[in-house]
């Protein structure tokens, strides 16, 4: 099921809302020193940024809590990574043309904020975790993909140091150079199905917003040693039920704020 992306961000402001003032035990000192925060596109809106830069991605890794970037990855028309979220470039730069009809140089010229992905890497080496997500999108030469994506993250541990992520997982097709279990799928309101899918086939685990996941899924992934991630908590109690419900991937919109409540929560610890 899809919805407009008007509406999502309008139900997604009234969870913040409600759990805003819902009061939350405060964690234990060992599980907020556990809190992975992963900027989802980086500190996108923070004066400005936009989203999925490399300015957005440093402002980021600033705040020495934030440990993981949230990023997406598609294909020039000559086959270079870039990270970027649409498939055209209407909603961010008013352009309505495919990302992929461009060449790498003529999109540095025309659009200098789009990163390649080589560039996300060096900036996040030693950093950052990465969730890498993957778009569908037309493959035209998966093998040398697959060995350009490799290549790139030579030196970087699948599951330790990245993650794929998947809104579906027949996507899986599209990323041969990282074992199943560094997949990640990501669920909206088919988490019970998601949920099934990585338990029975061997992905990594799965995530979501924190609404959608209750805590029977959660602990279900918990007790395979799966990965389990929530998003997108803004406020402490928001926050604070992710960490008590046993979630430590936190995605969020909102980086510096939620590395913030962390830092001042264990100051006063």
């Amino acid at each position: 099921m899809h919805i407009p992306p008007w509406l999502e961000h309008l139900l997604m402001a009234g969870c913040d809302t409600f759990f805003k003032y819902w009061p939350q035990p405060t964690p234990p000192p060992d599980v907020l020193s556990r809190c992975r925060i992963i900027a989802h596109r980086g500190a996108h809106g923070f004066q400005g940024l936009p989203e999925n830069t490399l300015a957005a991605f440093q402002r980021a890794l600033e705040a020495p809590e934030v440990t993981g970037l949230e990023l997406d990855v598609r294909w020039t028309q000559d086959l270079a990574p870039v990270v970027f979220h649409d498939a055209d470039l209407l909603r961010m730069f008013g352009e309505p043309r495919l990302l992929s009809s461009f060449s790498l140089v003529e999109l540095k010229e025309r659009f200098p904020l789009i990163p390649t992905l080589e560039e996300v890497i060096q900036l996040s080496r030693d950093r950052a975790h990465l969730m890498i997500e993957v778009k569908e999108e037309p493959y035209p030469e998966l093998e040398r993909q697959n060995h350009i994506l490799g290549d790139l993250l030579t030196g970087w541990e699948p599951g330790r140091d990245f993650h794929i992520l998947l809104l579906d997982p027949a996507l899986e097709r599209l990323v041969t150079f990282a074992p199943k279990s560094c997949f990640l799928l990501v669920a909206f309101f088919n988490v019970a199905e998601f949920s099934n899918t990585s338990l029975e086939q061997g992905f990594g685990g799965i995530g979501g917003h924190y609404l959608l996941i209750g805590t029977e899924v959660v602990q279900r992934h918990l007790t395979a040693d799966q990965f389990m991630g929530t998003g997108y908590p803004k406020s402490k109690n928001a926050l604070f039920r992710e960490l008590n419900r046993g979630v430590e991937w936190i995605f969020t919109n909102d980086p510096l704020e939620v590395a913030a409540l962390i830092r001042e929560q264990q100051q006063r610890s």
